[in-house]
């Protein structure tokens, strides 16, 4: 793959208030080409598209489906093309995340978001994805805790536990099992974590129990869920040529039993970082290629779900935000995790 040669301009995001002060990677952060963009969010000028969720159509990959925030009007639906194929409007909904639940009457595809409506008490917005017709149907829209709604993971731990977990600015982690019923769904709040500063982007390996959180101007912490307390574990620290803040969206390449890299946007110098998930090394770090398809940057949200999505996609597909798509909009993009990781010899 190409190495990344095109020089960032620092702090030239044209949303107001929307970008930290920034630094240009290095030379030999490497560069991989998106495959495919979407279609921008529809609010034009200012920061708006954040986070993407990815639905992997069992059946036909090639059908799959990409979830993105505009955290100023609702949430988007994109085909793999970047396409979109639905709307739905939405007040303030941020972080989004998306897992497959098995029902009594079926498997129902959960779609969970922070809502930040709000901003003295967090809310838990709940969809369900009709993935025949392509719409978010709302289900639930419940408040939790206090403080400003932020960052969002789903996760799905023994025994079909579904659990959401809330992340506010104020640092508070809010853990919350969550069950489905044909009449309404009931959201319990379990327990409350804590970090010092402003956290957002998280992720949960389903494998493990294990919930990772990223402090923006700190690093990464880990929290094992199985425990009665989790207490945080540093799992990365900011470091020059590795993680640069703020530390925005996390997303998992899960291999094997408990192995597989954890991917972060750091968002201070647009690159992505990856970590081995067993021993926490940082092991490498890349940028979208600045080709027929721009670059990314100021990244908030990230996803990556591996498997086949077509042709296209046939190990994995890679979403990132970008935080500066021109003309004052902002949109998704599209990545190979066969690319990343031939790029990266990961």
């Amino acid at each position: 793959m190409a190495r990344f040669g095109k020089a960032l301009l620092v702090g030239s995001c044209f949303l107001a208030g929307a970008c930290s002060e920034q630094t240009a990677p290095s030379p030999d952060v490497i560069a991989v080409p998106a495959v495919a963009e979407t279609e921008s969010v529809g609010t034009v000028g200012d920061d708006a598209a954040d986070d993407p969720a990815i639905w992997r159509n069992p059946d036909d990959p090639s059908q799959s489906l990409v979830i993105g925030t505009d955290k100023k009007a609702g949430i988007h639906i994109y085909d793999l093309q970047g396409r979109q194929k639905s709307f739905l409007a939405a007040e303030a909904v941020n972080n989004i995340d998306i897992r497959t639940v098995s029902t009594a009457s079926g498997n129902v595809i959960l779609a969970g978001a922070s809502d930040r409506s709000d901003r003295k008490q967090p809310r838990l917005a709940l969809y369900t994805l009709d993935s025949e017709n392509i719409k978010l149907n709302p289900l639930a829209n419940v408040p939790v805790g206090t403080g400003e709604a932020y960052g969002f993971c789903l996760g799905m731990l023994g025994d079909g536990d579904v659990r959401a977990f809330i992340v506010t600015k104020e640092g508070t982690i809010i853990d919350m099992s969550v069950r489905l019923s044909e009449n309404a769904p009931s959201v319990d709040v379990n327990r409350m974590f804590q970090l010092e500063t402003q956290p957002e982007g998280c992720v949960v390996d389903d494998r493990t129990g294990i919930l990772y959180v990223g402090e923006e101007n700190v690093g990464i912490w880990s929290f094992d869920l199985n425990q009665e307390q989790p207490q945080p574990a540093q799992f990365a620290v900011l470091k020059a040529g590795e993680l640069t803040a703020d530390v925005e969206g996390l997303a998992l390449a899960q291999e094997g039993d408990t192995g597989g890299y954890l991917l972060a946007s750091s968002q201070g110098d647009n690159s992505f970082a990856v970590y081995d998930l067993e021993s926490g090394k940082f092991r490498s770090r890349f940028v979208v290629e600045d080709g027929e398809i721009d670059s990314t940057s100021d990244t908030d949200g990230i996803e990556l779900i591996l498997g086949d999505f077509g042709p296209d996609y046939p190990g994995g597909l890679f979403v990132a935000q970008d935080g500066d798509n021109g003309e004052g909009t902002q949109n998704f993009k599209f990545l190979s995790w066969d690319a990343i990781r031939k790029a990266l010899n990961l």
